[in-house]
């Protein structure tokens, strides 16, 4: 027999009674029964009950078990009672009785339980993030995860995709983040950095001739954390492909990424259409560029109606330029007690509130209630109503001002009234492609222009589109929204060098500048580049949709905690003398 399992404690069942086996794991939970020992069994598996009377030659031995000591057990595989059969359990129709066990490691007293659902503070749960991960759920989230992984990994093979892998360890390359530094032993004074995406290197692949490029892809980011993003490292399915348009990017992983979401979607509905939104009307319908489709309301600019109208406020607003007036529709809102919380909620996000109109029965057949209906009048107000599409019992919310200001919110409070109202279908992953982003933005305070979005898409018109208004100038990049996340982006690339001097130029970068931080590409570039575009999926955040998780360190085997830290490790931690010296660098003392 094996030293130390010959089954997995989800394996027996009925087949295997009268057998003598042996099983190894963790004590998940001991009951005793009035001098029957019943102990629950557990590997990565499943859960097997063991169990020993005064009968067996190991009893006191049992007896001092506790939770999470790692044993191995040998015995006899016996049927339970027709009445004791647990139908939750795979081995649930069996039980072991102990004849010989082995503690192969004692646990002290438990930080935090394994057994049951007890909650834990987070830094209790990343400080012992070894017991934490022995919990069910957590136990399930990464298998879930791995499979995930497994499964993209085919379905770009299956695509006629290969893996390559980049460096690790590269120059500094602006990505919209901070870099992690690495110094140089050999070169003192000069750094490397961690890739915050393989961005250059999966260009150059393509202009190496490879058509096609995929990678399970580690990316290293100096960021702030958020429930929804990892403060240091993160994983994405990276790949590019040359001679191809948007579109064809957009057809080959949208299979790919629909596949996963059905295999592990656990029968949740996966949309096949996936329709394409242009950045301006996301922001303007949605209040955001990642928007969540499962809630049926669109904004809309209702700026005509207030122009002129009693509501000075609005009135007055739509006198200065680039300022407008936007209407969130709420179906079944109509209730003076439910816009007076949309209106706390306006409130608590920094604004003095929102204006409000609901429908309801009046003496004379439909009424119009709330402050603006009675500043705006009847007809007016049914012109809002009729463009909205709304009836009795439904309301409308009213935010203004230029939309840069109130867009967020607005998106917000769209994403409030479409759960408060159960607009929002759950148990769906609704997708949408936007696209046509702007390549340029001006910055209100000083007038210039800088980029908007990622520097290296092509802009949609080439250089022609460059010799116009650059706040006009939208690029070939696109994201793939899901449910209120972003899980791809990606671009078709600006490979014309005369092309990309121009578009840096516009934003205040001279062909030196470019040269001297992006000189591997650019020279690669004088060699005959292909027309080329890809796209990078986050990893992390689609098994997060698809373990039903709000925080994305439900799904990392070892996260860090919201300062960036790994509590479990101790990183980050000081550096020897010697290994500064070694460096050639000092630490500078910082100020509490």
């Amino acid at each position: 027999m094996h030293a130390y399992r010959s089954h997995t404690c989800a394996d027996l069942t009925k087949a295997n009674v009268g057998q003598t086996v042996r099983l190894a794991g963790w004590v998940h939970r001991v009951r005793d029964h009035g001098g029957v020992l019943f102990v629950d069994l557990r590997d990565h598996y499943g859960v097997t009950q063991v169990l020993c009377d005064s009968d067996s030659p190991v009893f006191a031995e049992v007896d001092q078990l506790r939770s999470e000591w790692c044993i191995r057990i040998d015995g006899e595989v016996k049927a339970r009672d027709e009445s004791l059969i647990n139908p939750k359990l795979p081995t649930g129709e069996i039980e072991v009785y102990i004849r010989d066990m082995e503690v192969l490691g004692a646990a002290q007293e438990l930080p935090l339980m394994v057994f049951g659902d007890q909650e834990y503070p987070e830094e209790t749960r990343l400080r012992y993030r070894y017991l934490d991960l022995r919990r069910e759920v957590m136990q399930r989230n990464m298998t879930l995860r791995s499979d995930v992984v497994a499964s993209m990994r085919r379905r770009m093979w299956d695509k006629g995709f290969r893996e390559y892998q980049t460096p690790i360890i590269t120059a500094s390359s602006p990505e919209g983040a901070r870099d992690f530094l690495v110094p140089s032993r050999l070169h003192p004074g000069k750094f490397y950095a961690l890739p915050q995406a393989p961005q250059q290197f999966k260009q150059l692949i393509m202009v190496s001739g490879f058509d096609k490029y995929f990678q399970i892809a580690p990316c290293f980011r100096d960021e702030d954390p958020r429930a929804d993003r990892s403060p240091t490292d993160f994983y994405q399915l990276d790949m590019e492909m040359s001679f191809v348009t948007q579109q064809d990017v957009f057809d080959t992983i949208q299979p790919v990424l629909e596949g996963v979401f059905e295999e592990f979607a656990d029968g949740a509905k996966v949309d096949k259409h996936w329709p394409q939104i242009s950045y301006k009307d996301a922001a303007l319908w949605y209040g955001t560029d990642k928007p969540d489709l499962r809630n049926p309301i669109r904004m809309q600019v209702v700026s005509e109606h207030f122009r002129g109208s009693g509501f000075a406020i609005f009135a007055k607003l739509l006198e200065q330029e680039g300022t407008e007036i936007r209407a969130i529709p709420a179906p079944g809102g109509g209730s003076r007690k439910f816009c007076d919380r949309m209106n706390a909620f306006a409130q608590k996000e920094g604004l003095p509130g929102m204006g409000y109109i609901f429908w309801r029965d009046g003496a004379d057949g439909l009424e119009a209630a709330g402050p603006l209906a009675k500043n705006i009048g009847p007809e007016r107000t049914e012109a809002i109503r009729q463009q909205l599409g709304l009836g009795k019992g439904d309301a409308a919310f009213f935010l203004g001002g230029k939309p840069k200001t109130f867009e967020a919110v607005a998106g917000r409070a769209r994403t409030v009234i479409g759960e408060e109202l159960s607009l929002t279908e759950t148990n769906r992953f609704a997708f949408a492609w936007i696209v046509d982003f702007p390549i340029y933005q001006r910055d209100e305070e000083t007038g210039q222009l800088d980029f908007d979005h990622n520097p290296f898409s092509m802009p949609q018109g080439g250089m022609a589109a460059l010799e116009g208004d650059p706040l006009d100038v939208v690029g070939y990049q696109y994201d793939l929204a899901c449910n209120g996340y972003e899980l791809v982006s990606g671009a078709i690339r600006n490979h014309k060098l005369d092309t990309m001097y121009k578009a840096f130029e516009i934003a205040g970068y001279p062909a030196e500048e470019v040269d001297r931080r992006f000189g591997g590409m650019v020279n690669a570039f004088k060699f005959g580049a292909p027309p080329h575009g890809g796209c990078a999926a986050g990893i992390d955040r689609i098994v997060m949709l698809l373990a039903s998780e709000s925080n994305i360190r439900e799904v990392m085997m070892f996260p860090m905690n919201q300062r960036a830290e790994d509590l479990m490790m101790n990183a980050p931690s000081e550096p020897s003398s010697d290994q500064l010296m070694e460096l050639g660098l000092r630490v500078i003392p910082q100020d509490d």
